[in-house]
């Protein structure tokens, strides 16, 4: 049997791809897959680290601004959908999935045309255009949020929540006090966990930088900061840095631990939402204005609608952000209740639901 999984670009949407390739393996292991991403984008190192074979096409995203690239554009889409269609002449799969991406259009589009089973696999509340003219020749299409039947035909939909690798945050409570040895926490002070993806997050880092004074007054707080491998020369070494009670990594590489330290999460609102949701924290959502449609608005709204989570926007994080934060540790109904409300939102066998889904297409 031979699965097509095309997408990527960010770790919201990379991440999800590999856990449902984990999780078709764990059920079929004769299976053989093959990842379709963007040449020069996350996937093309994180798919051959899982242990997964990816070809690449020359595709991009349309820039806000006018670039060189937009003009490239129009070409980029015929030499990536030629070259899709030639990979998946080759291949011959049985199945192809799309993640979301500037992968997944011309992959999927290629496999429907030669009426392959197609599966969608949507992250966000408002899906992007691509998904949304993909949705009309997919067989199923697997959302994480209610209410999807606005932008999809609704006998194709089906909830099955946001893959991600549910086996990373189990069992945090007992990884908590190795957590604050790795880290070089104080057991004794309440901690804040606040990152901005693999990359960084420029308004999460400034809110950091711009409220040094108020750090220094908490001492009975901690801040874990993942300041992000793009800025880390900005903010690595920036007054707030200095501070004893906080922690500045450039990258964190055990997110389990992280997460088992914490007691209050700050992040945006893309695919991390779901690894918050599984680890039932109290958490501080801060969409990014600088993505498609502003689907993360909407992501973090969903959450909030249901008291799962609060939300800062981007504009006013510098001065809100931190206030807020501290605010919700003062308050322990608070805090307490929208652990509570966020770990009924978890779905953690999204990818294997999503995997049997794939393999009913095929049967």
């Amino acid at each position: 049997m031979r699965i097509i999984i095309s997408g990527g670009g960010t770790g919201g949407h990379v991440f999800p791809a590999i856990a449902i390739a984990d999780a078709v393996k764990k059920l079929r292991p004769d299976t053989e897959i093959l990842f379709v991403g963007a040449k020069g984008k996350l996937e093309m190192e994180k798919v051959p680290k899982a242990g997964y074979q990816i070809e690449g096409l020359w595709i991009s995203g349309f820039q806000r601004k006018l670039t060189f690239e937009n003009f490239l554009l129009p070409l980029k889409i015929l030499v990536s959908g030629w070259k899709a269609r030639q990979i998946v002449k080759r291949f011959k799969p049985d199945a192809a999935v799309g993640v979301g991406g500037y992968a997944s259009g011309p992959t999927l589009n290629a496999a429907g045309s030669m009426e392959i089973p197609t599966v969608l696999q949507e992250p966000n509340s408002f899906p992007g255009i691509a998904n949304r003219i993909l949705a009309k020749k997919a067989n199923k299409i697997c959302v994480a949020y209610d209410g999807m039947e606005k932008w999809f035909p609704k006998e194709k939909i089906v909830i099955t929540g946001n893959p991600i690798r549910a086996e990373v945050f189990q069992g945090l409570d007992e990884k908590r006090e190795a957590a604050f040895e790795y880290f070089k926490l104080d057991k004794s002070k309440r901690t804040i966990f606040i990152f901005g993806g693999s990359l960084g997050a420029k308004t999460l880092n400034e809110a950091m930088a711009s409220n040094t004074e108020l750090l220094q007054e908490r001492t009975d707080v901690q801040v874990l900061w993942q300041i992000g491998k793009f800025y880390e020369a900005s903010y690595m070494d920036c007054e707030t840095a200095k501070l004893p009670n906080v922690r500045p990594m450039a990258f964190v590489d055990k997110m389990d631990y992280a997460y088992a330290a914490a007691d209050l999460v700050i992040g945006r609102a893309g695919g991390s939402i779901w690894e918050m949701c599984l680890v039932g924290k109290p958490a501080i959502l801060v969409p990014s204005p600088n993505v498609t449609e502003d689907h993360q608005t909407k992501n973090a709204l969903a959450l909030v609608e249901k008291d799962a989570a609060l939300m800062v926007k981007d504009v006013e994080a510098k001065e809100r952000l931190l206030w807020t934060a501290l605010e919700v540790l003062g308050n322990q109904a608070l805090a307490k209740r929208l652990g509570e409300n966020i770990k009924q939102l978890a779905k953690p066998n999204a990818a294997e639901a999503i995997a049997k889904e794939i393999l009913k297409l095929i049967k």
